[in-house]
């Protein structure tokens, strides 16, 4: 059982990795908000077979918090927009890696918005994240010719792991009464309509490669989180987060295998320092085991904070 959970985990994180591929050969050619659309409608159909196989369809998408949906999946549009968006301006690499501050800026949240304590270490870690980020970054800045395109990815960037740290508290409030495919459905749903809402603005007729990317995006994203749901059904939470990191080094080897890029050493100090600051964070936790409806929607095991 264990083993089918670990199998399962990192088999999400794989296909999680085969949808930002999808997205990133996508970017520039195809309109931010029809992949959007594509993605989110497309990964519907997979997410629903599921709900129908459990009996959770159409039963188990009643709701008594409807505005706590709003509020978590109006955070997780916009953190999907920027995701999406960052990837034509950074390597996959540097968008996970930055995107691993999300779990960092949700302490920060947390103690501003819900006003839980912070401990001393996992203030260091916030602290630690942010150096993480800045050996990414700082070089970009102090380059002869400022790359102005990577800084706004990386804007963008941060601009996700912002609200995806937002979305990640709501999950967890949501969890404690709401059903976990209730909250997958109208994540995806919610980004369905917006990224139709923006075919006044210039869609493109997709060439049947472009549809066969846009639909794989779709499919990949929609197994991911089934994978990521039955992962935990099948394991512990603390057990399977260390896969989490996986997606990393699925991220450059896909940077090198088809855009031919190479991550320098200020990537991997970086990677170490946010990794690090992550398992710090997380350190109280792995003594508990969170509710598995907390953990399905962005793609990362929400961390309590």
């Amino acid at each position: 059982m264990e083993l089918t959970g670990i199998l399962l985990r990192i088999g999400a994180t794989l296909f999680f990795t085969v949808m930002v591929v999808f997205v990133k050969l996508l970017a520039g050619e195809v309109p931010l908000g029809q992949v959007v659309f594509f993605r989110s409608a497309v990964a519907l159909i997979p997410l629903v077979l599921y709900l129908m196989w459990t009996r959770d369809f159409p039963g188990g998408l009643r709701t008594t918090r409807p505005l706590g949906h709003v509020l978590r999946c109006a955070m997780g549009c916009i953190a999907l927009f920027a995701s999406f968006a960052s990837l034509a301006y950074l390597p996959l690499a540097h968008a996970s890696i930055i995107g691993y501050l999300a779990p960092v800026m949700a302490v920060v949240l947390a103690r501003w918005i819900l006003g839980e304590t912070v401990t001393g270490l996992r203030w260091f870690a916030v602290v630690l994240g942010f150096l993480g980020m800045l050996v990414l970054v700082v070089p970009q800045l102090t380059a002869t010719e400022l790359d102005e395109s990577y800084l706004t990815g990386v804007a963008l960037a941060l601009t996700m792991a912002v609200f995806t740290a937002g979305a990640k508290i709501q999950i967890r409030s949501l969890a404690l009464t709401e059903n976990a495919g209730a909250i997958a459905f109208y994540f995806a749903l919610t980004c369905a309509l917006a990224g139709l809402a923006t075919v006044f603005w210039g869609w493109e007729r997709p060439t049947p490669v472009q549809l066969a990317y846009l639909c794989g995006a779709g499919v990949a994203g929609g197994v991911a989180h089934i994978m990521m749901t039955l992962a935990l059904q099948h394991s512990e939470v603390s057990k399977l987060a260390p896969f989490e990191y996986l997606s990393l080094i699925f991220a450059v080897v896909a940077d090198a295998a088809l855009f031919a890029i190479v991550p320098g050493a200020a990537f991997y100090l970086s990677a170490a320092m946010i990794i690090a600051a992550m398992w710090a964070i997380a350190a109280k936790d792995r003594s508990r085991i969170p509710e598995p409806s907390a953990h399905l929607i962005d793609g990362q095991t929400p961390k309590r904070t």
